[in-house]
């Protein structure tokens, strides 16, 4: 078997979660690969947008990184990282393989496009929690949000999510991502709603621009309107808001912390809980490797975001979409 990709460094963590804790990442595909090229991620521009599975890494590989990182005592397994985790074909290998050795719950971060293939909803099966995503509530909005590989319709997107709770016992939670001006208006939450009922997820959960955007006409909505739209979902939506829970285990080092930041921009509050470590402490690492140049800081809506040392936050003079 050829593998399109190194293994080195699938497994990251533990990282704070929002939603999750204290989270063992796991990340199966390179770099912005992904169905989508979300407006929104902070993780910047997609650079290979494609709907064909492939065995990116080596499964066997990325479980020994899972069971030899098991010491840190992760809250959960999340299967997630800097792609579509269900672009690669040997998913359901890692879930069953990682069921095999631990009690840790394994969670799957996904947007939900590939869900519509039933060897997915297949993989998938086994996680004790999947987290797929909608963030338009038709064809137009679906284009202009999410930028999809052009053989993804919006329609069979839905009815993917539609067959995969049908047939998934276990936690279902589905995050829908509001953006101020787009679809964070009353009219376009109503319809999210509605599809959002159709497919009864055991928990709905509200997000909306915490993080440097891909594009920068891409606006979060102030919290009393998110709390707002939340009581229009059935169930009642949650709205996720950044952690600042202090956790304590790890120790940090310079590569710690450019490991941390590498995956998903981060503040001082996020470094600090992610690796285990007193406010101070990440303070004097950080300002360290930035005076180095080995890691980057950028600022988003007030607030100091540090960043991978060759990460380009992206701007743009394009109207919203």
């Amino acid at each position: 078997m050829t593998f399109t990709a190194t293994s080195a460094q699938c497994v990251y963590g533990p990282v704070p979660s929002r939603r999750l804790g204290r989270s063992l990442g796991v990340d199966l595909v390179p770099f912005k690969t992904c169905t989508y090229d979300c407006v929104y991620c902070q993780l910047g521009r997609t650079t290979d947008k494609t709907v064909t599975r492939r065995r990116w890494v080596d499964p066997a590989e990325v479980v020994a990184q899972v069971r030899d990182s098991l010491q840190t005592e992760p809250d959960i397994i999340t299967i997630a990282g800097s792609g579509e985790p269900t672009l690669h074909s040997g998913i359901g290998e890692v879930i069953a393989a990682i069921k095999g050795f631990t009690d840790t719950p394994v969670a799957v971060l996904t947007n939900g496009s590939l869900l519509g293939l039933p060897a997915v909803r297949q993989d998938l099966g086994l996680a004790d929690i999947v987290i797929p995503s909608l963030d338009a509530p038709d064809e137009s909005l679906f284009r202009d949000v999410n930028r999809p590989h052009p053989g993804l319709l919006f329609a069979d997107v839905v009815n993917g999510l539609s067959a995969f709770r049908d047939g998934f016992q276990g936690q279902l939670w589905l995050e829908v991502f509001l953006l101020g001006g787009v679809t964070g208006l009353p009219v376009e939450v109503d319809r999210l709603a509605e599809i959002a009922a159709r497919l009864s997820p055991d928990r709905i959960q509200l997000n909306t621009v915490v993080r440097p955007p891909a594009e920068s006409f891409a606006e979060p909505l102030p919290a009393h309107r998110m709390e707002e739209f939340a009581a229009m979902f059935t169930p009642c939506a949650e709205v996720i808001a950044p952690t600042a829970t202090t956790v304590t285990g790890l120790a940090a080092t310079g590569a710690d912390v450019r490991a941390l930041v590498a995956r998903r921009p981060c503040t001082l509050e996020d470094i600090a809980a992610g690796l285990g470590i007193h406010r101070s402490e990440a303070l004097k690492a950080v300002t360290a490797l930035v005076t180095e140049g080995r890691i980057g800081s950028s600022t988003h809506g007030g607030r100091l975001f540090y960043t991978a040392a060759d990460a380009v936050v992206h701007t743009s003079t394009e109207e919203r979409p």
